[in-house]
């Protein structure tokens, strides 16, 4: 930091397991990462690059290169994953993963009907290769999973071998733990808390106001994940209670007078 400032919320260094920011990578060029990196990589833990951009993003090696230097770890998004799936090429996906040297997989079924043991199976198989991180919920806004099934499918594929789970929002934050509004579905959130424990939870939350709803709830380490590049050190100030959203949220007055 800058500079010292007193009564702020204790960050968990890094590498950590808890107060992971999860960056999404939407189709930066080099450069951009580049700046990116100088800018924010000391407050980012984890970049996916989302859905299947990685397919299409010229000179991916270079790009992954660079966040190799960084010491940040790259994952492909699970849409990817669901692509391979769908055309029955697991094995050939599993070589992609090889090929490019990733250490991390997303399994997902938000794009397609996957019968929840042949999901973990594949999280089974994925976990002796890479660290695997695993997505529930869906990409349809009319499709409602009950509290109890997410809670289920979470603790599930937990036990399969995932290392995280992620709770679904889009990179919009209107779908899964999100309304079409883009407001936090609590009891939901509340209730797969009282089961899955927080530090196993990635909470996809794009939205500023979502970020702050977490971070409020489960304090400075809570895991968010597909923030935007121009989002992540305004995250951290959140986290820290040195943005309006969250300034007073942290600091005993008493303990400063």
């Amino acid at each position: 930091m800058n500079y010292t400032l007193n009564h702020l919320p204790e960050r968990d260094a890094k590498p950590r397991e808890k107060g992971y920011t999860m960056a999404m990578d939407k189709g930066l060029s080099i450069r951009e990462v580049e700046d990116f990196i100088e800018v924010a990589g000391e407050y980012v833990d984890i970049v996916k690059l989302g859905w299947s951009t990685s397919y299409v993003v010229p000179n991916l090696q270079g790009k992954l290169d660079v966040y190799k230097a960084a010491g940040i770890p790259v994952y492909f998004g699970g849409t990817l994953f669901e692509a391979f799936i769908i055309r029955n090429e697991f094995d050939e996906y599993r070589r992609i993963l090889d090929k490019y040297n990733l250490e991390y997989a997303e399994v997902s079924d938000g794009s397609i009907e996957l019968p929840h043991d042949e999901k973990c199976q594949y999280i089974s198989t994925l976990a002796s290769q890479v660290t695997v991180l695993s997505e529930v919920g869906s990409k349809d806004d009319q499709k409602i999973i009950p509290p109890y099934k997410w809670i289920s499918l979470m603790q599930a594929e937990l036990d399969a071998g995932a290392w995280k789970v992620i709770g679904e929002a889009r990179e919009g934050g209107n779908v899964g733990l999100f309304r079409s509004t883009g407001e936090v579905r609590s009891g939901l959130v509340e209730e797969i808390l009282t089961k899955i424990p927080f530090e196993k939870i990635i909470w996809e939350a794009p939205q500023k106001e979502q970020q702050v709803w977490f971070v409020k709830l489960l304090g400075a380490n809570v895991n968010l994940g597909n923030i935007s590049p121009k989002e992540v050190v305004p995250l951290e100030t959140i986290r820290l209670g040195l943005r309006g959203d969250t300034f007073l949220h942290f600091i005993n007055l008493n303990e400063v007078k």
